[in-house]
């Protein structure tokens, strides 16, 4: 679904461990690192594509996760330039997402990255909380600070993390 601004609603996935760690994913087949998240669907909410994606992405189930919280409204990055299909109807200039984090309350073995016949990564591992805001691509840096800063509190995490964006 893309509005009429030109952004795709999307849910983004911030899934943690029991020492607050979070789990970060590597693209199939690319060298690029990132949380879960994808396109939220004609009448499904944030909540059901956040567990559609998450099921898609990870494997996991809504009984192997526990919401901790989401972020207030939606977080939008634009696309860099060389992303945008011109040539497509509805134009897609970005994305707006409602991030979620997530616990795990399973076992990790539940984690099966190959469960869609569609993989979005080939590796995962646990990082510190704020790791992947200086790690993900330039383009999505400032939606990740924003995400993990509103949703750092729910781990108790009192701080905002300064990054210097390159």
């Amino acid at each position: 679904m893309i509005d009429s601004d030109g952004f795709r609603a999307n849910v983004g996935i911030i899934l943690s461990n029991d020492v607050g760690q979070v789990f970060w994913g590597k693209r199939l087949g690319m060298d690029a690192w990132q949380f879960p998240q994808g396109g939220i669907k004609e009448n499904e909410t944030p909540e059901t594509a956040m567990y559609r994606e998450l099921q898609e992405e990870t494997g996991l189930h809504p009984e192997h996760v526990e919401i901790i919280g989401a972020t207030d409204d939606w977080l939008k990055y634009w696309l860099p330039k060389r992303f945008i299909r011109h040539n497509a109807y509805p134009l897609c200039i970005g994305q707006k997402q409602i991030w979620y984090l997530l616990k795990l309350v399973a076992d990790e073995s539940h984690v099966k990255l190959d469960h869609s016949t569609s993989p979005e990564f080939d590796l995962w591992k646990w990082v510190d909380f704020w790791y992947p805001v200086e790690s993900v691509v330039p383009f999505k840096r400032d939606v990740y600070q924003q995400a993990l800063s509103q949703l750092a509190p729910f781990v108790g995490i009192d701080f905002v993390k300064k990054t210097r964006f390159f």
